[in-house]
């Protein structure tokens, strides 16, 4: 974990703190530990609101309703899951046998919910202006990248610009393979029967996102 500190520039008083930010559930249960990641959880969720919201109204001229779809983008679980994957925290993760076997260490869920316990650890530790500091320079990239698109459900944003532009909108099933405890699958997204993303997820829910995302990338990059 000393690298990501490296990185962040952090210098921790309480190491317990950020051990807990990364404790599974499952791992607290099987290890009788009466502490996990989802008390810190809440109160980074919290956090983050904040620290977004804050950045946003001191330095942009936003109107209210784009601060608020702007925020909702930049902290919502797809997001999280980002800033927790470029910073290296799935190999921190401490899970349960059950969740080691089945990919927990890579599951969207709980690296978002690790990410927000994390930025609640550096409040707790070290103070909400750190916490704010850190948070800004991990996020703050995103917002400033135009070819960077963050929303709670590519799939429904995809849908919604095809219907601005008149285009119909398919999902097709592309490759399934896998034990059925950890089943891969692989989608594509077409409008107007053109393929424009791909996607893979265990899921054919997970894969149909990926794929939107990566549409939505493309029609942006060709406005």
């Amino acid at each position: 974990m000393q690298e990501i500190f490296d990185k962040l520039n952090i210098v921790p008083k309480n190491i317990l703190l950020y051990e807990q930010a990364f404790i599974h559930t499952s791992y607290a249960y099987e290890n009788n530990l009466e502490y996990s990641y989802e008390t810190l959880e809440f109160l980074g969720d919290a956090a983050l609101d904040l620290i977004v919201s804050d950045y946003l109204y001191k330095e942009n001229n936003f109107k209210e309703g784009e601060m608020t779809k702007i925020r909702a983008s930049y902290v919502c679980e797809n997001a999280l899951f980002e800033y927790a994957t470029d910073l290296g925290f799935s190999q921190f993760v401490k899970l349960g046998n059950g969740e080691i076997h089945t990919g927990g260490n890579h599951k969207k869920a709980i690296l978002a919910d690790i990410f927000e316990a994390f930025i609640a650890a550096i409040y707790l530790d070290l103070g909400y202006e750190k916490a704010k500091e850190v948070a800004l320079q991990i996020i703050v990239p995103y917002i400033e990248d135009e070819n960077i698109l963050f929303f709670s459900d590519y799939k429904s944003e995809l849908q919604e610009v095809v219907q601005d532009i008149q285009k119909s909108l398919s999902y097709e099933l592309l490759e399934e393979d896998g034990p059925a405890h950890n089943k891969r699958f692989k989608m594509a997204v077409k409008i107007d029967d053109i393929v424009y993303g791909e996607g893979e997820g265990h899921t054919k829910k997970e894969a149909e996102q990926e794929a939107a995302k990566s549409a939505l990338m493309k029609l942006v990059k060709n406005k």
